[in-house]
């Protein structure tokens, strides 16, 4: 690929290469968190700032990201940490930050496929610095740590009646009644998905649906008991609500399936900074493809959009999308879905790429 450059007042032809090669900006290793995070500052006005990753549970990546996010927080006000996460999960590293319970241990660490995405110093350190960070404020201002992805329809089936069965027994019962055309498909939902598609089996939709709007009529009375319990019951009616959708999409094209989750991850980005309030401005840690823009990608040919183009869209020049990458190195990654982790190494970046 060629590019056209000016040098000297003549035209001349450089190879796209040669460009970025000019124009890069050496960056420190991230270990030197200051040095490398002070060149983000230009940043600093974003409304919602998108950090990526090439591969998931890489230290690199995660120690860059957390030095970004702990400059963002510390000197620019970043209010929330919305991570590529379920929203149970995110939940409990939210409460331990936020000083409303104690550590997770080792049974409440996210439970979904791949453990390791979580489960890793890189992220006990942020969680620690984040508890710390928040100690001093009070709680309202404190930073939260949110979850944005939609794969806990057991989990969050079980957060709305739990939340209901505190403030209104009768509504628990109702939502049990609701949700028990799902509860025999929780573990294994993809299941359901299948028998609903292709077997005939009874949708759950309007069940679901059903549910989440009657926690949406109940938010004015519920608001001045416990609003942010009403907040969490709601986050987690609509998780269920979008699984549903999305277990029965899964069999009828990868793109519909795919932009169901993403538009989910953008609709709970939405949610967090309206309930925060015109100040909140958020970081976001999820994979390069979900926070670049496909629409300059080969997924916008193929029908998919993401979360950093709906962002791009919706945010303007208030949405700041950083990609990270690299061309070696050693990853832990399984060689199927749900399989056991693996160290494995990286093919070196082809040349002629």
């Amino acid at each position: 690929m060629q590019q056209t450059v000016v040098d000297k007042g003549e035209f001349a032809l450089l190879p796209l290469s040669q460009v970025l090669h000019d124009n890069a900006e050496p960056l420190p290793h991230p270990s030197d968190a200051a040095g490398f995070a002070a060149h983000f500052d230009r940043f600093a006005d974003a409304r919602v700032l998108l950090l990526g990753e090439a591969t998931h549970g890489s230290s690199e990546f995660y120690r860059a990201r957390a030095a970004i996010t702990r400059r963002m927080i510390e000197r620019h006000g970043f209010t929330v940490v919305a991570i590529e996460a379920d929203w149970p999960d995110a939940a409990r590293i939210d409460a331990y930050v936020r000083h409303h319970a104690a550590c997770p241990g080792l049974a409440d660490s996210p439970v979904r496929f791949p453990a390791w995405m979580w489960r890793n110093l890189e992220t006990l350190e942020f969680a620690d610095w984040l508890r710390g960070h928040n100690k001093a404020l009070p709680p309202e201002r404190r930073v939260a740590l949110r979850g944005l992805d939609l794969y806990s329809l057991n989990q969050s089936m079980h957060a709305v009646v739990d939340y209901l069965a505190q403030v209104d027994p009768a509504a628990a019962d109702a939502a049990r009644a609701r949700y028990a055309c799902l509860f025999p498909w929780v573990g294994e939902p993809a299941r359901y998905g299948h028998a609903v598609t292709k077997g005939g089996q009874h949708s759950c939709e309007n069940e679901v649906v059903a549910q989440l709007r009657a926690l949406l009529d109940e938010r004015i009375a519920t608001l001045g008991r416990n609003g942010e319990g009403w907040f969490d019951a709601v986050q987690n009616a609509r998780i269920v609500v979008a699984a549903e959708h999305y277990y029965r999409a899964l069999y009828r094209g990868a793109a519909e399936s795919w932009n169901l989750r993403d538009r989910h991850m953008f609709a709970t980005l939405q949610a967090l900074l309206a309930h925060g309030g015109d100040q909140t401005k958020a970081v976001v840690w999820a994979h390069n493809s979900h926070i670049g823009n496909a629409a300059a990608t080969a997924m916008g040919w193929r029908g998919e959009f993401n979360l950093g183009e709906l962002c791009r869209m919706a945010h303007g020049e208030e949405a700041v999308l950083i990609g990270f990458g690299t061309d070696r190195g050693l990853v832990a990654a399984a060689s199927d879905w749900g399989g056991p982790m693996e160290v494995k190494v990286i093919r070196p970046a082809r040349t002629d790429s």
